[in-house]
Order: C-alpha cells, then structure tokens, then sequence
C-alpha cells in the first residue's frame, strides 16, 4: 500500500505541528493498515502579531505551490490564529485561493486549515457552548473568540496566557494544561478546546484532562488530523487523542 503523503504549510517558529501531526498519525498505525509520510514547507513568522501573522499568511500560497511539487495528498495549514486574524470566515477565504495556486501548477489537492478544521470538527461533534484555553495574547484571544462565535458556538469561557514569542509557546510543558484548564469555567460546555493553538503542544494531555473532567476534549490539532483523514476518505480515528478522533464520536450519537 502506497503511503498517503501530509503535506504542512507551516509557520517558520512552528515546531509543534511537525511533531503533534506525525505522533498522531503514527499512533493511528498501530490500528490502521494505512501509512504517512510527511512533508513541509514554511512561512516566516517569530512573533503572534497581526502584522506578522498577515505578512506569513500572503506567503502561505508559496508554500502551497511547493508542496504540490511533491505531489501531496492532502495539506493543512498549520496555524489557526493566522487564519482567524484575518477576519470573519476567512478559513473559506484561505481554502479557495490556496487549491486555485495549486490548480496553477497542474494538481488538485485538498487543502484544510486548523482554523477550519476546528470549527468542522466542533459542528461534527454536535458542540453548541464551548470553553477555550489559548496562548494568545488578549486582543488576539478576543478575534479568536468572536470568530468561533461567528460560526455558531457559545463560548462560554477562553483563557489566553499571553505568550507573544512562539516559540516560547511551543517550550511549554503540555502537561500544565492539566492545571491551566482549571482556571477554566467549563461548567455547562458541550465540549473543550484544550489548546486553540496549533503551536501549544496538548496532544499528552488531551485524554487526561477528559478524564479529569468527565467531558469530551479537543484541540485544534486533533481536528486538523480529523479533516485529513476525513479529505483522505479515511476513517478519522485516533487513540487517545480526544473527543474528535474518539471511533463514532457525536454528542448527538
């Protein structure tokens, strides 16, 4: 069986989506007999804010034209807060203009963001309210809350740890989000969203603080896997990776 083959259109201080991405899918082997190969190209960014996220995100169609070079089957655009900054559904905005660079140069090729993804995948699951944990810092955590509420969700709760540099971000220990999440209201929510940030890493986390809080868990990385499998035809499954990636996850299931 050939190996499907992931491409990432990546910010250039993202070190997070090159792991979580891969360590996901290889978990997903071990009960699968399909395989990945993984490929990236990168965008300049160093700081979260707006004028960089901007700047990298009119790069994102470079990218996109080199991994249709490698003839990928799918691609993700590894950075939700680029995405949301740039306004109100810009996800369907960024989905068309970044497979019309690919059509350019001769190949059709899905192409999914985080951002996306992660409102996709909280439909999918039946979420209505939600709490979010971010690193952003506010006036970045505040266009991230109104765009998830644009596409129809209740946030009743965001924390925003205001970290600006990313890859301070992406130095954090995933395993504080078990304390962070406390600071949280979560009562009433349909679902988390342990890490709105595909650069804060969560994936350790994810089925730990499901257990913890007697509800479904997720981050925006999960969900991007979700809707790769998904664009692959493949069934979006996941050990221990959270609520979206759950065998039949649906809160109307």
């Amino acid at each position: 069986m050939k190996p499907f083959r992931i491409g990432q259109i990546v910010p250039s201080s993202n070190i997070t989506m090159e792991t979580e991405i891969p360590a996901m899918l290889r978990a997903r082997e071990a009960i699968r007999p399909e395989r990945f190969t993984f490929h990236s190209s990168r965008m300049r960014m160093k700081k979260v804010t707006p004028e960089e996220l901007a700047a990298m995100d009119r790069d994102s169609l470079r990218c996109a034209r080199e991994l249709a070079d490698a003839d990928v089957d799918v691609m993700g655009y590894a950075c939700l807060v680029a995405i949301m900054a740039q306004g109100l559904g810009y996800h369907c905005v960024s989905k068309t203009r970044l497979e019309a660079a690919v059509a350019e140069e001769g190949k059709a090729i899905p192409v999914v963001s985080s951002a996306g993804a992660l409102v996709r995948g909280l439909h999918e699951m039946g979420v209505r309210r939600v709490s979010l944990l971010m690193p952003y810092m506010k006036p970045l955590a505040a266009r991230v809350t109104a765009y998830i509420e644009n596409e129809g969700f209740e946030v009743h709760d965001s924390l925003a740890l205001e970290i600006e540099d990313n890859l301070a971000v992406a130095a954090r220990d995933p395993m504080a989000l078990v304390e962070d999440v406390r600071r949280l209201d979560t009562r009433g929510v349909d679902a988390v969203v342990l890490s709105a940030c595909v650069q804060m890493p969560s994936l350790p986390a994810l089925a730990v603080v499901e257990r913890q809080l007697g509800l479904p868990v997720t981050s925006a990385a999960a969900c991007t896997v979700r809707e790769m499998l998904k664009e692959l035809a493949l069934e979006p499954v996941v050990p221990e990776a959270g609520a979206a990636l759950a065998p039949g996850f649906s809160l109307a299931a």
